[in-house]
């Protein structure tokens, strides 16, 4: 993460894989945990190296987003008028090299970039179902919006 304050209600679960001689297992969020709220609905979704999936918040659902395979850029930032970190922006490197679980609470703006080589494997724990006639969820572009955010790579 590159900013190391946290927007208002954002959490991280570091994960665990227990691997032995048969694979590997991790579990990614348990009814116990302090991100776990209610149970929604269970999605993967995947990106292409170099594809941008961005912006969009929700009213009534938050997120819990861990990659499976790959590495994502995830980024949030919270425009929320009452929060205490209004403006503010972070940063995630999640994947294969950082196996952790972001808890992206409601109406904060989110998006993310695979940054591998191959297709990275997202798999999102939503506290609401997906509402087919009408979808909880709110777009902008990924780029050219008011959002004060650059997708492109950093380097230096």
């Amino acid at each position: 993460m590159t900013n190391k304050k946290l927007i208002e209600g954002v959490k991280i679960k570091e994960l665990k894989v227990i691997p032995d001689e048969r694979g590997n297992l991790m579990e990614i969020l348990r009814a116990d945990d302090e991100q776990f709220s209610k149970f929604g609905q269970v999605y993967i979704t995947t990106a292409y190296p170099d594809v941008v999936k961005a912006w969009h918040f929700h009213h009534l659902q938050d997120d819990n987003m861990t990659v499976l395979q790959g590495m994502v850029k995830i980024v949030l930032y919270d425009d929320r008028k009452a929060s205490s970190t209004k403006g503010l922006i972070n940063e995630f490197f999640v994947g294969t090299n950082n196996r952790v679980l972001i808890h992206i609470p409601k109406e904060v703006w989110h998006g993310f970039k695979c940054i591998s080589d191959t297709e990275a494997i997202i798999v999102n724990i939503v506290t609401e179902c997906y509402n087919y006639k009408n979808p909880d969820e709110y777009r902008k572009p990924a780029h050219d919006s008011e959002i004060p955010y650059d997708w492109s790579r950093q380097d230096g």
